[in-house]
């Protein structure tokens, strides 16, 4: 495989899975999505309340020397029924979530191993079987943390973001330049870990997946090591596919975690700008911006690189789903067997309905003494029935398939009746 081949094609993959969620699960993950709105419109009118509580009423009364708080219960009764909504609100998209994410994952695994039936035996003789284990084990097992928090993760940050650059700019838009500018900033540097980490999580896929196999192998035939005294020869081939694991997820992880404090330190610094700035601009009365103006601001700055450093968060996750997908849509994608078996049948008939029935007195030679077969496809609904009636009373001779279990048919099961 070229290193063209390996490089993983995250955004396909994951515009895939989220085709898939959405095939059975669209109108529940509009409700996510409402839900996650009103979230984030209840995050952003409380930034915006300190404006209000400063400029409204804090400097006011202490200008009057007021003790009239009625005007301020009743906003600050107003927020406490905002701020009730949005819990809600998240507690109720995350909630969903988590059935939207189990399900997805069981009908994922359903249709997986519906195409792994399908597959032929030389794919099984040509892949481990651990390595197989291992995409419905860990590969699945990396899409439930994206559907259950990534991808909500995600947009509730992008809504976020929004809401507050627009409350930004209308406030002042001066100071919105810096948090855009530092926002920036941070994006860049997470799309350059991003791609920095991408490629060793998928090597870690794979590399988790040929260990996988290769204790399954081991396991398997532990008494073949056990009589030839093949343990050390073992342990080292462990020890080789054991180190290859361990710097694959060294290298991908070593760049994931680093990615959140340096967003998060970088945050900080445009907080401490703001403010700086901010106050700056209030004491000499520049710009409209008032002590209220900085003190919401900064605030809004903090809601405005905090999803960043969320969804940061959330990228070693994101990248390792869309290296355990790539896995999973792989061995979907697979070519099925094509199942054209035929057998011939000796001393036997082939009845209107489709059943085989035993002919023990049918000639078995034409004229001339030359031996006569009748080969008919095996396509009976009692194939079980069949399949123990052929074999005593048929000569299987050809089989134009890879393996003789598919003169069940091509609608049969593959494994032999028990």
């Amino acid at each position: 495989m070229t290193q063209t081949q390996q490089k993983p094609r995250s955004t396909g993959v994951l515009n895939r899975v989220l085709r898939y969620m959405l095939r059975f699960y669209g109108p529940v993950f509009l409700a996510v999505i409402l839900c996650i709105l009103v979230s984030a419109v209840a995050t952003v009118v409380a930034a915006t309340f300190p404006q209000t509580l400063v400029d409204d009423y804090i400097v006011p009364m202490l200008s009057s020397g007021s003790r009239d708080f009625s005007g301020l219960a009743a906003d600050i009764v107003k927020l406490a029924f905002v701020m009730l909504a949005g819990v809600v609100a998240g507690f109720g998209y995350n909630r969903i979530m988590v059935n939207i994410s189990q399900g997805t994952m069981r009908h994922l695994r359903d249709d997986l191993f519906r195409s792994m039936e399908a597959l032929p035996i030389q794919y099984f003789d040509t892949h481990a079987h651990g390595d197989i284990m291992s995409v419905y084990t860990n590969d699945v097992d990396t899409l439930r943390q994206l559907i259950s928090q990534s991808i909500p993760q995600v947009i509730n940050s992008g809504i976020t973001m929004v809401a507050t650059l627009v409350t930004m700019l209308l406030l002042n838009p001066f100071l919105t330049i810096i948090s855009v500018a530092t926002a920036i900033v941070m994006l860049l540097v997470t799309s350059r870990f991003s791609k920095l980490s991408g490629k060793y999580y998928v090597r870690q896929q794979r590399d988790l997946g040929i260990v996988d196999g290769f204790i399954e192998e081991m396991l398997d035939g532990q008494k073949v090591v056990k009589v030839f005294c093949h343990e050390q020869a073992a342990m080292d081939d462990f020890h080789k596919v054991n180190e290859a694991l361990r710097e694959s997820a060294n290298k991908a992880n070593r760049y994931a975690n680093l990615l959140m404090p340096i967003n998060a330190n970088i945050g900080w610094l445009s907080y401490a700008f703001v403010a700086i700035v901010g106050a700056l601009l209030a004491i000499n009365g520049l710009a409209g911006v008032t002590l209220g103006t900085v003190v919401t601001f900064v605030g809004l700055n903090k809601s405005f690189t905090q999803p960043i450093t969320q969804v940061s968060q959330q990228v070693n996750f994101v990248v390792t789903a869309a290296a355990g997908a790539q896995r999973v849509f792989e061995l979907m994608d697979q070519k099925p067997e094509e199942d054209e078996g035929y057998v011939e049948l000796v001393n036997a008939k082939e009845g209107a309905d489709g059943q085989l029935a035993r002919v023990p007195s049918a000639p078995t030679c034409g004229p001339g003494g030359i031996p006569t077969r009748r080969t008919a496809p095996l396509l009976t609904p009692s194939w079980r029935e069949a399949w123990s009636l052929t074999m005593w009373t048929s000569d299987i001779r050809r089989i134009r398939s890879y393996s003789t279990t598919s003169a069940c048919g091509p609608s049969r099961g593959r494994r032999s009746p028990s």
